[in-house]
């Protein structure tokens, strides 16, 4: 069972993949955003190269718990995703997911650029751990 965790920002989304036992997530890389199409079509050949029955997408929230302009583009970028990979697609609270990645890489003492690089896929997994650890309670 392999889950895709998203984080789908404007520019980029950072992606990571669960163990085949849905234990741990890992980034594995982060997709810049072209257009809808080439968007949907990375997703699509990375859901069939790791055989993904579930995708968690991470649903930015105002800290008061409502959903804003960025929320409402990622579900809209879900709904047309769905009808692409035919796959459950659930949501995940991403608030201050960024915010522990960029601290954890911080603490890691990696550079601006090299954080900057791969904070989207950090995040990603931050919010398919965060999954994961839920449902294994």
């Amino acid at each position: 069972m392999r889950i895709l965790g998203l984080d789908i920002g404007t520019k980029t989304i950072g992606v990571a993949i669960s163990d085949p036992l849905g234990w741990t997530a890992q980034g594995i890389t982060t997709i810049r955003r072209k257009n809808y199409t080439n968007d949907m079509e990375a997703i699509k050949k990375i859901c069939n190269e790791y055989s993904v029955e579930t995708i968690v997408a991470g649903m930015p929230k105002n800290m008061n718990g409502t959903i804003g302009p960025s929320g409402e583009m990622v579900i809209e970028f879900c709904e047309r995703l769905k009808e692409v990979v035919n796959i459950d697609i659930e949501f995940w609270d991403e608030r201050l997911t960024t915010v522990a990645a960029h601290r954890a890489m911080l603490e890691a003492d990696l550079s601006r650029s090299k954080r900057n690089k791969i904070v989207d896929k950090v995040a990603a997994t931050y919010i398919l751990q965060g999954y994961l650890d839920r449902i294994s309670k």
